[in-house]
């Protein structure tokens, strides 16, 4: 695509969104420029090894036993977040990961490639509360939540988004809910407190297996797609990348990270004389957003990239650019192009500002529940299946890992010291907190078919003091790297502390024998807001400073959006129409924002893209 009306930088969780809603909905042609490996294209058979080619625009070139091949369940590999090729840095393997300036004991989670950082997620897709729409002064007047419901009902029906299958583990989170006096939610907008099943961009196991029964604990035949099998194998690898059902083509692998929900629907668009094209163009990286301010404003023009095998430089001008890069890479880019900064460019940022409540259980206190399996074996079913919510405060999920991230997660990640010499409040509902290691930690993981984790996810708010700036101190090839802060505040402290103290207690209705706060330390993983809308974009997503730059990723929302997960946020975000999609055809072009409506929705029964 040598003439393209819209750059998209970022083929992670949004930027194939908005190009499929460009070139589906408006006839527009769009290139999508990825710094990351794709995996699973016929043109990279090597990602990791060997450049391969250099765009593709076929859906055909999609390959789903390859992506087999390229994505295996060894932690060692996928699942490693700085030893494994499921990373942020190039996809030259050998290479190292980029750097990131970060003063504190923390942990950046990036991934960078073709589906960005859903390449290694759970498939969570509960929507936003309400609340956190409506009720917040963070949040645009002009965008109420119930104009969001039908871009999260679109969402989920590309992504096959429901609800996800229960095993022993959910059961015995249930019954620790239920004792604890909480209600079953029924409803996908969370306005009261309970709990609930997930709603999960995960396809349900079962709907066809090999010898044509409905799939149970006694199932014993293939899981190949080849025999037959659809949807989820509850092997619970979605975390390490999970590219099951074997031998499925990638669009219909279960779980709907973007690169298997999104990137095929973009792709056929090329395949409709009625619509525009999409390309994507992986292994580059783009290091300057370039810009017009000829005529008294500025206004985008373009982009200068670096091909990350090569080196090789190049421009590519567009009519309109879309910055879909994340919470961290869009505010360095912007940065480090020199654009307009009022304050708020990278400030703001938000992680629901997690922690981790583990509960250890005796064989008859989980049989008593299962009576079946006997078992709550945390690496059986999708990683997390059931949640509770307490919207203003935030949710909780019941989570499931292989046990080298359930070690690590569980008791290796913490900010409160030694366990053996850090004192526990009598009054507080946990035994023991902090690190784990040596003797105790073997005891400890021992009893993992019995370890039971609940991830704490707080509504914390967008402050000014936290965020992404430029490094004084370190440069790399795309220029100076970003300086990274996130400081909890009292408030998000407080929040925390009583969703940690909720987990422990449903733990301890469920009859655990041993419960353990982790206190993690900030992971940056759910991050939202860097490019706030009302502070660097308006509510269109277009820069108020620089005309035809739009940014459709996760930071530009107001706040966290309450204790959900981003990704559906973000994506029907990315899916609803906004400036440059309101108004356009195939024969015209991205109008200027003087020229354009505010962002406008569609309507109720918009739900085809």
């Amino acid at each position: 695509m040598d003439d393209p009306d819209v750059v998209v930088i970022g083929a992670g969780g949004d930027g194939p969104a908005a190009a499929t809603r460009l070139a589906r909905q408006h006839g527009l042609d769009v290139l999508v420029l990825e710094a990351g490996a794709w995996h699973g294209n016929q043109k990279w058979p090597q990602p990791h090894a060997d450049s391969g080619g250099t765009v593709s625009t076929d859906p055909d070139d999609l390959d789903g036993k390859l992506m087999d091949d390229q994505i295996t369940h060894r932690e060692a590999d996928s699942g490693d977040p700085t030893a494994g090729y499921l990373r942020v840095g190039p996809a030259d393997h050998s290479r190292a990961p980029w750097f990131r300036d970060l003063h504190q004991n923390a942990f950046i989670w990036q991934v960078s490639a073709v589906g960005g950082t859903t390449t290694h997620y759970f498939g969570n897709h509960p929507r936003a509360y309400p609340y956190a729409i409506d009720e917040q002064d963070h949040w645009p007047d002009e965008v109420s939540y119930e104009d969001l419901v039908p871009y999260y009902q679109l969402n989920e029906e590309v992504t096959s988004t429901q609800q996800a299958p229960m095993t022993a583990r959910e059961e015995v989170f249930i019954e620790g809910a239920k004792n604890a006096g909480y209600d079953m939610l029924d409803s996908l907008n969370v306005t009261e407190t309970g709990w609930r099943p997930q709603a999960n961009a995960v396809e349900v196991p079962g709907r066809e297996t090999s010898n044509g029964e409905p799939l149970d604990s006694d199932y014993d035949g293939s899981f190949s797609y080849d025999d037959g099998f659809r949807g989820d194998t509850l092997v619970g690898d979605h975390f390490q990348g999970a590219s099951t059902p074997v031998d499925a083509p990638v669009r219909e692998k279960s779980r709907k990270s973007s690169n298997v929900g999104w990137v095929p629907r973009g792709l056929d668009t090329n395949e409709n004389d009625d619509m525009g094209n999409v390309a994507v163009r992986p292994n580059t990286f783009v290091t300057n957003i370039n810009t017009d301010d000829s005529l008294g404003g500025s206004e985008a023009t373009g982009v200068d990239i670096r091909d990350t095998w090569s080196g090789d430089t190049d421009t590519i001008e567009a009519d309109t650019v879309v910055l879909a890069a994340g919470c961290i890479e869009s505010p360095r880019l912007w940065l480090n192009s020199g654009l307009p900064d009022d304050g708020w460019v990278g400030k703001g940022l938000t992680t629901h500002w997690f922690d981790w409540v583990v509960g250890v259980y005796d064989d008859e206190t989980v049989e008593s529940i299962n009576p079946e399996v006997k078992h709550m074996d945390p690496y059986v079913g999708q990683n997390s299946a059931v949640r509770f919510d307490k919207p203003g405060v935030g949710g909780l999920e019941d989570i499931g890992m292989s046990p080298g991230l359930v070690s690590y997660a569980d008791y290796l990640f913490t900010e409160a010291g030694y366990s053996f010499d850090t004192p526990v409040d009598p009054d507080e509902p946990w035994d023991t907190r902090g690190y784990v290691v040596g003797k105790e930690l073997k005891r400890k993981m021992s009893n993992y078919r019995q370890t039971k984790a609940i991830l704490v996810l707080t509504d914390d708010l967008p402050h000014q003091d936290n965020g992404v700036s430029l490094s004084d101190n370190f440069s790399d090839e795309h220029g100076a790297v970003p300086d990274v802060r996130y400081s909890p505040h009292e408030e998000d402290d407080r929040r925390r502390d009583e969703l940690a103290r909720i987990a422990a207690n449903i733990h301890n209705e469920a009859g655990a024998s041993h419960v353990h706060r982790s206190e993690w330390p900030p992971l940056l993983l759910h991050m939202q807001s860097s490019m706030r809308m009302g502070k660097v974009l308006d509510f269109a997503g277009e820069a108020y400073n620089v005309d035809r730059l739009f940014v459709a990723d996760h930071s530009a929302l107001s706040n966290g959006v309450g204790g959900p997960t981003p990704t559906p946020a973000r994506r029907t975000r990315s899916a609803s129409p906004t400036t440059w999609a309101t108004g356009t055809s195939a024969d015209s072009r991205p109008s200027t924002r003087a020229a354009s409506p505010p962002f406008q929705f569609q309507g109720a029964s918009s739900k085809s893209t």
